[in-house]
């Protein structure tokens, strides 16, 4: 029986995959916020051979729909987003018809990575969690630890993929809303971590989103922190110490994460979970949802 991987896979474990022929999907999911087109023009110039590309603005996120009456968004039921914020996920049922159309089933493997850090390929990681998909793990190290251990790369296009039928099955990760977070403020049953940089968090700075500040309350761990020097994430027991200074007593279970919108959060929800400290939710509209209404209370320093 093929050992399946569900937090991370190192480059020679998933080099032994390929070589075994279990069944495997690679998605590539190299972007950069600030230039969306990058990281298609980055998955051209290089990638794991038969790697899917993955777009963060045009397969992981719902589309924010078309202008309606009174300026409101509409959307076809199937097409409505499952959160709200910057990038909106996508319901269940559009992802599954996406993940069905690059030929991904539930009897495979997936492998996720980028070039950012596990910036950007955590978020397939949750989504897969999120459709009910366990074996699902990011690259450590990313392209970089691939290479360096004398992965192949290929360039240009890579053949389609038949059809599959992926089959959705009960969420595995908890997906929170603004209003929960909203209802969870003040209480030990909820304690939010945000994943944003400190000047951010601080709201010193704020170069995306229209408000500057944080959820009241709200601890903050900058995402790179779980990161080590070698570009892999830092061992389980180290990120277990951080996490426990950070917590300083709080239990795990009540953690939801968030970030600016809900995609750089995931390496903090990952982190926790390499370090043994369980599933944990996300918001995944985060900071550019929760800033979007001025009743909701912000803080500051």
């Amino acid at each position: 029986m093929t050992t399946s991987y569900t937090t991370l896979i190192s480059a020679s474990e998933l080099q032994a995959l390929i070589d075994g022929g279990a069944p495997l999907m690679v998605f590539d999911c190299s972007f950069e916020l600030m230039q969306p087109s990058a990281g298609a023009q980055q998955y051209d110039q290089a990638h794991i051979p038969g790697a899917v590309y993955a777009d963060l603005d045009h397969d992981l996120s719902a589309k924010h729909g078309a202008p309606g009456a009174g300026g409101t968004l509409t959307a076809q039921e199937a097409d409505k987003p499952a959160s709200g914020g910057r990038h909106p996920l996508p319901s269940r049922e559009r992802f599954s018809m996406w993940l069905s159309s690059v030929g991904f089933a539930n009897p495979m493997q997936a492998v996720v990575y980028d070039r950012q850090g596990a910036n950007y390929c955590g978020r397939l990681w949750w989504m897969l969690k999120w459709a009910g998909h366990d074996a699902v793990a990011v690259l450590d190290g990313g392209l970089q630890a691939w290479q360096a251990a004398g992965g192949a790369v290929a360039s240009g296009e890579e053949p389609a993929h038949f059809q599959s039928n992926f089959e959705l099955g009960e969420p595995l990760r908890r997906l929170a809303t603004a209003d929960e977070v909203l209802a969870g403020l003040g209480s030990p049953a909820q304690n939010v971590i945000d994943a944003r940089a400190g000047a951010r968090f601080r709201g010193e700075v704020e170069p995306l989103d229209p408000v500057a500040g944080h959820i009241p309350g709200a601890l903050n761990r900058p995402f790179a922190e779980n990161i080590g020097a070698d570009g892999r994430f830092k061992p389980a027991a180290t990120l277990r110490a951080e996490f426990d200074t950070l917590l300083a007593g709080r239990d795990p279970a009540t953690v939801v994460h968030q970030c600016g919108s809900g995609v750089s959060a995931v390496p903090n929800l990952l982190a926790m979970e390499v370090a043994g400290l369980g599933p944990t939710a996300l918001f995944a509209g985060s900071w550019s949802e929760w800033c979007s209404d001025p009743a909701r209370p912000v803080e500051k320093g």
